[in-house]
């Protein structure tokens, strides 16, 4: 497809970037590290630490690992929340060049163990509220060393030890675990302070993330993110934000919201991004906790929020929500899932600040497409692929179709992954000729190169051979004033093959059946209604708050065995 879009770049942002501009991750940060020294790097629960306390703790951290054996190459498990300690150990495991393995802290017993075999992990660095799980699987895997740490370990004294009491005496957060072996995290770094880091040469080519997928399918599988290709994304986005860093000119330093987990690429690129512009990233712990999320950011000036649309709804509905300082706000930028556009709404009219929806995934490194961020209003569209993406609409056959048709999305650029970590078999699954790879999810780009994404492949809903897209009939529904939230999925119908399923989470609790059926037959033509529709107080959602359609599915799967076996 023709490079419509680059007629709609901003002025000055180049086509393509040169990510050879740092050979590696490790010459990005540590350029950073220098220039931006005595500027506060990151923020948690009010404890701030400077770019130059992260450089001093990264190098005796990753002195420390290569002491203890830990070669380029070799993979450092970091299940860690948003805390001080995470940025360190990414650089210090960078620095030596270990490559990274993010890992959920909510992972359940069985989903830790698959991870830490399969990305064979020999060391791992880890909060303590999390151990007891590792403890479960720690004679299955081959962990030679673990790093226990405390959210208080980098606070000053005496918050440090009032926070870790809190923690484990009165909240009840950190259950009883046992490591044998283990060192405390504040110990390996107070050891590492007399070692020296020896800096071993990394090329671009070489393996920095290995980011697990959420699983949606089955395993999750590892993707191989080289220290270019995260670099092509991180420079793209830098270079993307210029034209609203000349809007933002009054301000001489940035407030980044970390709200969504650094262990997820969303957030671990926008970190990195933090990072390129000396900005201060925020950590919120646990973004769940709506009221806490707004307590830790209300005493500052935000300037860039990067969240998912269930987030941005949350926030919208809290009361205490209008006590945030918006004032100097440059961008709000939805991913993850689809932005709706009634929390687009309600947001620029309380924030003053248009939602720009991006679109990527984990194996493109993040970040492909983009709305321009001086943009006046929510536009429905995931923008124009970014500086070194290509992006393009496939058949089924693998052919590229034309402007606005309808077929699966697929891109290529310097950003994209190595592959899938042992999985030679699941990356040629993706790929398709002329280097592209096939994302599985449903879109059209327009003749000005604007992708519209439509819904993922797996979740389309198919009623008397008519497509239903369940992203638009949520829009429609988060619409209704009685709604807080929503999810629609197919489900077995003799008549019309499939028909649909709508779960709703009200807001007002008077809100019934019928008149949310009234409305979507107001609103929706007739295939597209709802066939029935369950109220219900929670839906199952991500680790950065995606709702989880498949977990609908499968407890749909599971109620009709259950129903089947009774009778």
């Amino acid at each position: 497809m023709e490079r419509v879009w680059l007629q709609h770049y901003p002025p000055g942002v180049p086509a393509r970037v040169d990510n050879t501009v740092f050979p590696n991750l490790v010459d990005f940060l540590e350029d950073s590290f220098s220039r931006f020294r005595d500027r506060e790097a990151y923020v948690c629960m009010d404890q701030a630490v400077s770019y130059g306390e992260v450089d001093q703790a990264s190098a005796a951290l990753g002195a420390w690992l290569q002491a203890h054996g830990i070669k380029p190459g070799d993979r450092v498990a970091v299940m860690l929340p948003n805390v001080l300690q995470y940025p360190v150990a990414v650089a210090a495991i960078l620095r030596i060049g270990g490559v990274v393995v993010n890992v959920n802290p909510l992972y359940s017993a069985r989903e830790l163990q698959f991870q830490l075999q399969d990305s064979g992990a020999r060391a791992i660095i880890i909060l303590e509220n999390f151990s007891a799980t590792l403890e479960r699987v720690l004679p299955e895997v081959g962990i030679e060393h673990i790093i226990v740490a405390s959210i208080g370990d980098m606070f000053e004294f005496p918050k440090d030890a009032l926070v870790n009491f809190l923690l484990r005496h009165v909240r009840k957060m950190v259950p009883a675990w046992r490591l044998p072996g283990h060192v405390r995290y504040d110990h390996a770094v107070a050891l590492g302070r007399n070692m020296t880091l020896s800096s071993p040469p990394i090329l671009g080519s070489d393996l920095a993330v290995l980011q697990y997928t959420g699983g949606t399918t089955g395993r999750s599988k590892g993707a191989m993110l080289q220290h270019s290709a995260l670099l092509a994304t991180v420079l793209a986005i830098d270079e993307w934000c210029k034209p609203v860093q000349a809007k933002m000119k009054s301000v001489d330093r940035y407030n980044v919201v970390c709200a969504l987990p650094l262990y997820h690429i969303f957030a671990f690129v926008t970190a990195l991004v933090s990072v390129r512009f000396g900005s201060c990233a925020i950590l919120i712990p646990n973004p769940r906790d709506i009221g806490a999320t707004i307590k830790a950011l209300r005493h500052r000036k935000l300037h860039v929020f990067p969240g998912v649309n269930t987030l941005f709804n949350a926030l919208l509905n809290h009361p205490e929500f209008a006590s945030l300082d918006f004032s100097e706000l440059g961008v709000t930028l939805s991913g993850g899932m689809a932005a709706q556009e009634p929390v687009a709404r309600r947001w620029l009219a309380a924030t003053g600040c248009p939602m720009a929806e991006a679109y990527g995934l984990t194996e493109i490194g993040c970040a492909a497409t983009s709305n321009r961020f001086d943009l006046l209003e929510f536009t429905g569209t995931v923008g124009i692929p970014l500086p070194g993406i290509d992006a393009c609409i496939l058949d089924d056959a693998g052919g590229e179709l034309p402007a606005g048709a309808v077929g699966e999305v697929a891109l290529r650029g310097a950003q994209m992954m190595a592959g899938y970590w042992n999985r030679p078999d699941e990356t040629a699954k993706i790929m398709a000729p002329g280097g592209w790879m096939r994302t599985g999810d449903i879109g059209s780009i327009d003749a000005s190169g604007y992708l519209r994404i439509l819904d993922r492949k797996k979740d389309m809903i198919i009623v008397s051979g008519f497509n239903v897209f369940p992203s638009e009939l949520e829009e429609v529904v988060a619409a209704h004033p009685g709604v807080l939230e929503c999810a629609a999925i197919g489900v077995p119908d003799e008549h019309s093959g499939e028909a649909v399923a709508l779960y709703v989470v009200r807001k007002d609790p008077a809100l019934d059946e019928a008149a949310l059926r009234a409305f979507c037959a107001d609103q929706l033509t007739g295939y597209k209604r709802p066939r029935e529709i369950n109220f219900c107080e929670s839906l199952p959602k991500s680790n950065v708050g995606k709702i989880l359609r498949r977990e609908l599915r499968e407890e749909r799967v599971q109620c009709c065995l259950s129903s089947i076996e009774a009778k």
